[in-house]
Parts: structure tokens; C-alpha cells; sequence
């Protein structure tokens, strides 16, 4: 296309003069000299601090000013959180995480999504020690306006939770759930966001303390989950709910490779410890399950056959495993961590999960396959929670294989109860 006109055209020279910007008397920068004797507090002529210039006429030792906009006061939780006061912890260790007390108004939260085989969830603390690099979980932290790196590090544990949990049982919680057309109670799920038996449980004791008022009750339906052989320590309290209401426990295993776990989930218990808590839990005559969600492409994929023969030989009743899902807050921490552990694999990562939170769905299909054939083979039971409610069309998902190229599109944000659902359902296919 031709300019609009032609470039032999002469234009006028016009000469540019600089516009100064008038001075804003009412900040304290002036074209005076300052007084040495003025009022106290104010710098004497060269005395480090002094500024000369102004406004219009910036120096080096005196910049233009720095106006910041007034942040919008915090609310609601990130309000709550802000407030909350130190807990008292008999940890010495400089590594410890910092513990809040966390006054909250309910425990037992509504879970409101379809897809998923639970009604409520609690979760005793907010973050957790575990620290694992892959927890979808990290934005549970930025709504307290708390950067989603400081999940592990700040720990809030959660108030009067027994108490709270008693009042909101007997006005909240129904016995004929909707989903099941009032045949069977609403589902608890402990544990979907943090991890109830992380370090901080053995101090505060707020897991045992629910766990306590739930065994008051009957008819209930609940599910544990947990990276943590200290789960065996209430065994005693979980005996007393299942002889009362349908209970299973669900220890989670993404791969039975000590230094790789460590590296992946730096303070949870190591693979055979938690494989030995599942053997405990079936002995004391629990229902008891594997996760190894999430499977991560490429790391821990290899091993799914030989962790699900582990996981028979514990005793484990059922298994199951679902592809990683990153949401933002999860791939802001896990995509640089690739890039710094695995550069082989860090650029396929980044254009699996960049722009999307979901792996293609081709490879996601093929480890739903392979978790099926192992099911079969090694004769793992149904899980309880299956046909709790009717499945869902999950959403459309990239078709892409694991040398795909970049993914574009815009990324899903997800209903956080649809990805707590990821360590109960997986993918299916």
C-alpha cells in the first residue's frame, strides 16, 4: 500500500521547545536553600540526606518523587489472615515455617461442583510444610493476598475448628445427599487442599481434634488423604468412625524413588514409610487405598506398573492416578523448578503447560489406559467413592502428543473443587 502522500512531500521544520513542568509546592522539595537552623529533624546544608533541587529540576542526589497509590484495604480472609497472631511452637529448627492462628468462621466447606464424588471438604490448616513443588493447592494462599511461594513457609492453623465443626454438622450436613437422590449421606473429603497430617498436626492437633467429633456421629461418609505415615497414630479414632460410618484413607505415592520424592516433595515422609502406614491401616481393618497422583510426564510415568504392585504388596485395596494439572499459582513455582532440575524436559513442560493446565488429552488417555490394565491385572477393588455421584462430560482438551509443539489457546480457570477432585478421580478417559 502507498503512503498517503508522497515521500518527495516537504514538510515545515518545526522547532520543539522542552515544556517545563510547573513545581508542586505542597511536596517537600524546594529550589531554596534550607535553613541549618530550621525546625528539628530537617538536614543541615551538605548534610548527608540533604536534598538539593526540585521537582522541575531533579538531581542525582535528590530523584523525582515516588507516588504510590494507596493499596484497597483487605477483606474477608486476606483480612483474617493479615490479623492472625504467631502460634506458639516448640520447633527449634531454623527452617521451621512461621504458624498463625487462623480465626475462621466455618470448617466444613461447601464443595459445589458436579464433578466430583465429595459434598464437603475440610481442611484443618491452610498451606502446607510439605512443600511439594507440584501442589495445585498454592492458590489457596493468594486469596489472603499471600504469593502462592510462601505456601509451605506460612502455616495457618485453623481456630476452635472442633468446636466450629460440631455447630456446623448438626445446621449443615444432611444424611440423604441430593447427588445420591437421598439415598446416601453427603460425602466429607478431609485433606483436599493441605495436607492433614503435615508436621504442624503434631502440635496442634487440629485433624484429631475433627476427627474426634465426627466419631460423636453416625451415618456419616467420609475420605482421608494424605502423604503422611502419621495418619497410623489415629488409628484408634478411625476404627471408632468406621465402625460407625463409612471411612476410607487414602495414602498418597508418586513414585517409590527416595532422592527423586525428596527432590519433588521435600518434607513429606519418605515412599516406603508411607507404603508401611498403608500395610498398618489395613491391618487394623480400615479401607485403605493408593494415590500416585499426580503422574508427571516424563519423571514419574516410568514406574506406574511397579508402584501399583508396591502398593498390592502393602495391602492397599484399590490404586489410582491422575496427570499433573498446574494451575497458574502451581506453574508460577514447578516451571522454573523444572527448568533448574530437569532442562531435558523443561521445554516440552512449558509448552504443555504454559498456556494451559491440562496435558493433551492423547497422553493423558494413555495413562488412563495403563492404569486400567494394572487395576485389572493385579485385581484392585472398586473405590468407594465411585458412583457417589453421576459423571460429568469433563471439558474438551488439547489433542496433542508428547513431542506436541507449543499450545495456544487461553487457559481454563477451573472450579477449585473440580481439581481437589484430581486425587479422588483422576482421569478416566
Amino acid at each position: 500500500m502507498s503512503p498517503v502522500l508522497p515521500l518527495t512531500a516537504q514538510y515545515p521544520r518545526m522547532r520543539r521547545r522542552p515544556a517545563r513542568r510547573p513545581a508542586v509546592r505542597f511536596l517537600p522539595f524546594t529550589t531554596e536553600t534550607p535553613d541549618p537552623t530550621a525546625e528539628a529533624g530537617t538536614r543541615a546544608l551538605g548534610e548527608t540526606g540533604w536534598c538539593k533541587g526540585s521537582l522541575e529540576m531533579p538531581t542525582a542526589d535528590c530523584p523525582p518523587p515516588q507516588v504510590q497509590t494507596p493499596r484497597a484495604p483487605l477483606v474477608g480472609i486476606a483480612r483474617l489472615a493479615a490479623n492472625s497472631p504467631m502460634a506458639e511452637t516448640r520447633r527449634k529448627s531454623a527452617e521451621k515455617p512461621e504458624y498463625f492462628v487462623l480465626p475462621v468462621k466455618s470448617v466444613l466447606n461447601k464443595c459445589d461442583s458436579e464433578r466430583v464424588p465429595f459434598d464437603w471438604t475440610i481442611n484443618p490448616y491452610r498451606g502446607c510444610e510439605f512443600g511439594c513443588k507440584y501442589c495445585y493447592a498454592r492458590y489457596t494462599h493468594e486469596y489472603m493476598e499471600i504469593d502462592g511461594g510462601e505456601f509451605e513457609r506460612k502455616i495457618f492453623v485453623k481456630k476452635d475448628a472442633a468446636g466450629l465443626l460440631a455447630g456446623e454438622m448438626a445446621r449443615k450436613y444432611s444424611y440423604g445427599s441430593k447427588a445420591s437422590g437421598g439415598i446416601q449421606a453427603e460425602h466429607i473429603a478431609i485433606g483436599t487442599a493441605t495436607d492433614p497430617y503435615q508436621p504442624a498436626e503434631r502440635e496442634y492437633g487440629v485433624t484429631r481434634a475433627c476427627l474426634e467429633e465426627l466419631a460423636k456421629r453416625e451415618g456419616l461418609s467420609i475420605s482421608i488423604v494424605t502423604k503422611s505415615n502419621q495418619v497410623v497414630r489415629d488409628i484408634d479414632v478411625l476404627q471408632v468412625i468406621a465402625g460407625k460410618s463409612a471411612l476410607s484413607v487414602n495414602v498418597t505415592v508418586t513414585t517409590l524413588r527416595p532422592r527423586l520424592a525428596r527432590l519433588l516433595e521435600p518434607r513429606a515422609p519418605r515412599p516406603d514409610l508411607r507404603l508401611a502406614a498403608v500395610k498398618e491401616l489395613r491391618e487394623a481393618g480400615l479401607q485403605v487405598g493408593v494415590s500416585a497422583s499426580p503422574l508427571l510426564p516424563g519423571i514419574t510415568d516410568g514406574e506406574l506398573e511397579v508402584l501399583a504392585e508396591a502398593s498390592k504388596e502393602a495391602g492397599a485395596q484399590w490404586f489410582y492416578s491422575g496427570v499433573l494439572f498446574l494451575m497458574p499459582a502451581s506453574a508460577r513455582q514447578f516451571l522454573p523448578f523444572m527448568q533448574k532440575r530437569f532442562p531435558r524436559l523443561a521445554k516440552q513442560y512449558e509448552q504443555w503447560y504454559a498456556k494451559n493446565g491440562y496435558a493433551p488429552e492423547e497422553y493423558r488417555k494413555k495413562i488412563s489406559e495403563r492404569v486400567r490394565k494394572v487395576r485389572e491385572k493385579l485385581g484392585f477393588s472398586t473405590r468407594p467413592w465411585e458412583g457417589m455421584r453421576a459423571a460429568e462430560a469433563r471439558p474438551a482438551q488439547m489433542s496433542l502428543g508428547w513431542d506436541a509443539g507449543a499450545i495456544s489457546g487461553e487457559l481454563r480457570r477451573p472450579n477449585p473443587c473440580d481439581e481437589a477432585g484430581k486425587f479422588w478421580v483422576g482421569y478416566e478417559g
